[in-house]
């Protein structure tokens, strides 16, 4: 009798276990996960150490489509314009409506940001695929905006905030 109340009580806790599946899945693909970063684009913000290449993020989800929610400066994973199998990891240096200068190889020196996109580049200037190679990206393409660092715990109090590339590149006065 009591190996049925147990294989009872099992199949309870099994099934209320499986109901939170979705839960976690929605909650992964909506608010919150966390993210992977390998490459030397973001150096020396993120991946500073050649012993520890990669650094583990925790990606902030929830209404990162929405321009109004970036700042300049923040650091966003991005799925990549020419392949959306890629995503890039870049820090916003620009948003709609703001100018700003740009570098080679882009076509011009002054970039016009439209309607709900922004304008992105790697920290790592001269290590970087970023606007200046595909231009303003569309806030549709932002997966979300890096919060913590959160592996390895020796740079858990890393400041994501703070630009360690190019200074500000708006012009004219145009940004916010």
């Amino acid at each position: 009798m009591s190996f049925i109340k147990s294989s009872g009580r099992f199949a309870n806790s099994l099934l209320i276990g499986i109901t939170w599946i979705p839960v976690a899945l929605a909650f992964n693909e909506n608010v919150c996960y966390i993210a992977k970063i390998q490459g030397s684009s973001m150096m020396p913000t993120l991946n500073p150490s050649k012993t520890e290449p990669t650094d583990w993020v925790l990606l902030w989800k929830w209404g990162m489509k929405n321009v109004n929610n970036i700042k300049h400066n923040d650091v966003v994973l991005i799925k990549a314009p020419s392949n959306p199998r890629k995503v890039f990891c870049k820090r916003v240096k620009g948003k709609e409506f703001d100018s700003v200068q740009t570098r080679y190889p882009y076509p011009r020196e002054i970039a016009h940001i439209p309607r709900s996109h922004i304008w992105v580049e790697g920290d790592n200037a001269f290590h970087s695929i970023d606007s200046n190679n595909f231009g303003p990206v569309s806030t549709g393409l932002v997966l979300g905006k890096a919060i913590a660092v959160i592996w390895p715990p020796s740079r858990w109090n890393t400041d994501l905030n703070t630009s360690l590339g190019r200074e500000d590149i708006r012009v004219n006065g145009f940004g916010f």
